[in-house]
C-alpha cells in the first residue's frame, strides 16, 4: 500500500518491488532493484527516508525517525526480517540481522555485519567493516573479505527478486494435495546454499 501524506508521494523506481501487504508512506525515495517484504512499515511522515539502490527490507520491518530526520540505506543494504531502523544512516553493503533495532542518529560504516537481536543505541557511530552484536552493541572483530564476499552475494539474490515476483508472484487458491508433477527447488538457491557452507 502507497499513501501520500502532507503533500508527500513516494517515489519508486519501476525496477524495485514493494510487495501489496507492505506500507510505505509519504517523504520516501526508493531506488533501482529494491525489493520491500510484507508487513514492512517505511513510513516518511515526520522526516525523509532514502533507499539507495539494490537495498532490500524484509518482511515486518520498520522504518521510522523523529520529526525533522532523514533515514538513508545506502547502496545494497540489507534488512533483516523484522529489524527497526529509527532514525539511523546504514551505510552501503551494510548486513542488519534479524529483529536488531538501530536507533536515532547512529550510522554504520559500509560493509559491516550487525547480528540478529543486537540494539545499536542512540548515537553510535559504527566504523566501516565491523562486526557488531548483543544488547547493547558492541564491536567483537572486523568483516573478512570472505564474510563481504558472502554478504553481496546473499544480497544479490535480492536484488534479482523484484524481477522474478513481477514475473511470478500473484494471488492463487491453496492446492489440496501436492500434486506429482510439482516444480523442484530451483538449483539456484541450492548451489547458493552449497557454495556458502550452509
Amino acid at each position: 500500500m502507497i499513501y501520500e501524506f502532507n503533500g508527500y508521494k513516494p517515489v519508486i523506481h519501476p525496477s524495485s518491488f514493494v510487495h501489496p501487504q507492505a506500507c510505505v508512506t509519504g517523504n520516501v525515495i526508493i531506488g533501482k532493484d529494491v525489493y520491500i517484504g510484507p508487513g514492512a512499515a517505511i513510513r516518511g511522515d515526520w522526516g525523509e527516508i532514502i533507499i539507495e539502490d539494490g537495498c532490500n527490507v524484509q518482511e515486518n520491518c520498520t522504518i521510522h525517525m523523529f520529526p525533522g530526520t532523514t533515514v538513508i540505506l545506502r547502496e545494497s543494504a540489507h534488512i533483516g526480517h523484522g529489524a527497526i531502523i529509527h532514525g539511523a544512516v546504514i551505510g552501503k553493503n551494510v548486513l542488519i540481522g534479524m529483529n536488531s533495532v538501530v536507533m536515532d542518529d547512529v550510522i554504520i560504516g559500509d560493509n559491516c555485519i550487525i547480528g540478529a537481536l543486537t540494539f545499536v543505541p542512540a548515537n553510535t557511530i559504527i566504523p566501516e567493516k565491523k562486526i557488531v552484536v548483543g544488547n547493547p552493541a558492541k564491536v567483537v572483530k572486523d568483516v573478512s573479505d570472505d564474510m563481504i564476499a558472502w554478504k553481496t552475494k546473499g544480497t544479490g539474490l535480492y536484488q534479482q527478486l523484484p524481477v522474478d515476483c513481477y514475473a511470478s508472484l500473484k494471488l492463487c487458491e491453496p492446492l489440496t494435495e501436492v500434486p506429482e508433477d510439482r516444480p523442484k527447488q530451483q538449483d539456484i538457491y541450492k548451489t547458493w546454499k552449497k557454495n556458502n557452507g550452509r
